[in-house]
């Protein structure tokens, strides 16, 4: 027997207070952390992650409004049960719209990060952008469907389409972001070591997010009411893994690349002079909240030439 709408609502209200105050604390670990850097991640991550928390908190303040108006307001006139199925209600909508605008900001961060850690190649951020407004725009049609007094036939298709283009990009970018890291190993002595922390921090956080994507996706296909309870926890981990990026890789969590072959200072993946034969002594950067300078041994002729880094990686 599937569980009941109303107990769904209250379960995913309860899973999302937890969530969100995770989310808060590992927010104010990050400022903490991004107030104390320069350039990109500053001016990039932590207007990111503020927008991310404001987002999820007015998201966890309606869902609190909803259950007020279920179970205490109108549990006697209407009943909790369908009070919640009601997805034309104002405050629902609301809802919806602030999760599809949460999982669109994030998942752009992804594209970002994929697109520079890919020496800003164009056909990375054509595919990205692509996929993003795609399902973007799915998601944003599914809400003003729900608004019209009769929904669309193709409703429940464009919700479908809006999950899976989202778990979609989460791994696909993952994937991306991992393998260049680990091909990247090939052009340094100490091999995959030197890059185990930031190879670690990317699995890791693509595999929760995209875990709770494919949660919601499986229980939407199977018309089970578990779907609720994904739609109000998500909004928080999507901050919690932004978070959890910077702030693992901050402290070197997952590993600990030698201390002679790199010097913490950030952590970012560099691309010019990777591509090719010729690995003169030139410093390969990568970026994700901090900067690691590795300096590559010649493998074909000794040379001892420096290259500034010019396609960076910053996220």
């Amino acid at each position: 027997m599937g569980i009941p709408l109303d107990k769904a609502a209250l379960v995913g209200l309860f899973l999302q207070t937890l969530f969100y105050g995770v989310f808060l604390t590992l927010y104010w670990l990050t400022l903490f952390v991004l107030l104390k850097k320069t350039g990109i991640q500053r001016q990039l991550l932590i207007p990111v992650g503020t927008l991310l928390l404001f987002i999820a908190t007015a998201h966890l303040i309606l869902e609190f409004v909803r259950a007020l108006e279920a179970f205490v307001f109108q549990v006697n006139t209407l009943g909790a049960d369908a009070y919640y199925s009601n997805l034309a209600s104002p405050l629902a909508l609301a809802s919806l719209a602030l999760y599809i605008t949460q999982t669109t900001l994030a998942d752009g961060v992804v594209v970002w990060r994929c697109y520079m850690i890919h020496n800003r190649s164009l056909l990375v951020a054509i595919l990205g952008c692509i996929v993003l407004l795609t399902y973007g725009t799915s998601g944003y049609y599914v809400v003003w469907s729900f608004s019209r007094t009769h929904p669309l036939r193709n409703t429940y298709i464009s919700i479908t389409i809006f999950y899976t283009l989202t778990m979609l990009i989460s791994v696909s970018c993952t994937t991306l972001i991992a393998w260049r890291i680990y091909r990247t190993r090939l052009f340094i002595p100490e091999g995959l070591a030197t890059f185990l922390p930031v190879f670690i921090v990317v699995v890791e956080s693509g595999a929760l997010y995209a875990t709770s994507v494919l949660a919601l996706l499986v229980a939407t296909l199977t018309g089970s009411n578990a779907q609720y309870i994904m739609l109000t926890v998500i909004p928080p981990i999507v901050g919690i893994t932004f978070c959890l990026i910077v702030l693992q890789v901050h402290f070197h969590v997952g590993g600990s690349p030698s201390e002679h072959s790199a010097k913490p200072r950030g952590i970012l993946l560099g691309e010019r002079g990777v591509r090719g034969t010729d690995f003169s002594n030139q410093p390969i950067t990568v970026h994700i909240t901090e900067e690691t300078e590795i300096v590559q041994s010649d493998m074909m002729g000794g040379k001892n030439s420096r290259l500034d880094p010019e396609g960076i990686f910053q996220v």
